[in-house]
């Protein structure tokens, strides 16, 4: 993580990036604590996007600007915009998660590919589910996942769509590809 001085700062040492992160936080603070180690845990893979600190007992024009009242808080930029706000400590899966999903849109721009909607449609006690999960992961497909054994209007939905009850059922730009077809899903995403 990189320290920042100011906001002036951070459009300086962020300029060129096309994701970066912003943690707000103030020193002595549990959460906060919290957060930054997380974060370092998150961010210590090869898969990393650009991630600045300000503590706001000394850098005071950052939060004012947001509107940020509370820290921690995640501040999320993309292309130098501010995009969105996490706030409170999260637990580090869910900060590497939000990294990767930055670094594999970055790397995905960077080839001239347009990245795919993909949504995967599964259960928790389903172990096909994690294979295609795990899968994706491996090819660096970025998804979105539905459970759909708690969203039974997602589950109606998704049967009135496909036809097929079984999961998993991922969704690739509108089209659905049912149980873990790795033919169909690499012709789907252009994976070689």
């Amino acid at each position: 993580m990189i320290s920042i001085s100011s906001y002036s700062d951070f459009i300086e040492k962020s300029a060129g990036s096309d994701k970066s992160f912003l943690l707000l936080y103030k020193s002595g603070s549990e959460q906060s604590k919290c957060a930054i180690h997380s974060l370092n845990s998150a961010g210590s893979g090869e898969n990393t996007v650009p991630v600045f600190m300000a503590d706001v007992s000394h850098v005071d024009d950052i939060h004012l600007r947001f509107g940020i009242t509370s820290v921690p808080s995640l501040l999320v930029f993309g292309n130098g915009e501010f995009e969105n706000t996490i706030k409170g400590c999260q637990d580090s899966n869910y900060y590497k998660a939000l990294m990767e999903s930055a670094f594999f849109q970055a790397k995905a721009k960077a080839e001239g590919k347009v990245a795919k909607r993909v949504t995967v449609y599964s259960t928790p006690t389903c172990s096909w589910c994690n294979t295609l999960k795990s899968w994706l992961r491996k090819n660096h497909v970025q998804f979105s996942e539905v459970d759909i054994s708690r969203d039974e209007r997602a589950a109606q939905d998704l049967v009135r769509r496909s036809g097929q009850q079984g999961v998993p059922q991922t969704e690739i730009n509108g089209q659905i590809v049912v149980g873990f077809n790795q033919s169909k899903l690499q012709e789907l995403l252009e994976i070689q």
